[in-house]
């Protein structure tokens, strides 16, 4: 799929998100099936990506709170994927504090996350990433990289909406993206690391 296909792919996944947010805020609860069935394998993963085997917990935890305050949001698709990755990522600092441990990347559960064809070195590494391998090597990434990573990539959040939920610049965010998944390039033999590859990587999202 071309760039320009991908975007209006991603577009349209939003706006059907974004309908289905609507319609669960006036208190269809067939809709809110649908938001959950869209939104938790990207957040699954995220969440996996900072606390490891509770994640299914945390998880939980955070559809608790988005089902309690969903009358509250404003915003559209691309808007609650950032909002419920906010709840996510407070939930799971909460669940390392209390277990008094640092975040550790474990395994992404990217099997059940929808990926487009490899076109770019960014796709390259994400059908890769289904490797044992190649998730050993997400766990070894600096934490920055590695959240960046899982919030660009596997979340779906574009560089403005992923540094929101960080606290960084967005800048910063796409950096760290983009050095996390040429580490990955790089580490499982992926051409195009360099060049148009880079270009490429950093024209997405």
């Amino acid at each position: 799929m071309s760039q320009g296909g991908e975007l209006r792919s991603a577009q349209a996944r939003d706006a059907e998100l974004g309908a289905a947010v609507a319609r669960a805020r006036d208190g269809d609860e067939a809709a809110f099936a649908v938001v959950y069935r869209m939104v938790q394998p990207g957040l699954l993963g995220y969440v996996r990506g900072l606390v490891g085997e509770d994640a299914e917990d945390v998880a939980s935890e955070t559809w608790l709170e988005i089902a309690r305050d969903l009358g509250r949001f404003k915003g559209d698709g691309a808007g609650f994927r950032g909002w419920s990755a906010t709840i996510a990522r407070h939930r799971a600092l909460d669940h390392l504090r209390r277990r008094r441990s640092r975040p550790v990347p474990a395994s992404l559960d990217l099997h059940s996350v929808e990926m487009p064809g490899p076109d770019t070195v960014q796709d390259q590494v994400l059908e890769a990433l289904s490797t044992a391998r190649a998730l050993q090597l997400v766990r070894s990434l600096p934490r920055d990289q590695a959240e960046a990573v899982l919030l660009r990539v596997v979340v779906g959040l574009d560089g403005p909406a992923a540094a929101r939920v960080l606290g960084k610049r967005a800048g910063a965010v796409r950096t760290a993206a983009h050095r996390g998944l040429k580490r990955l390039a790089r580490q499982l033999g992926v051409a195009g690391v360099t060049g148009k590859g880079s270009q490429t990587l950093r024209q997405s999202k």
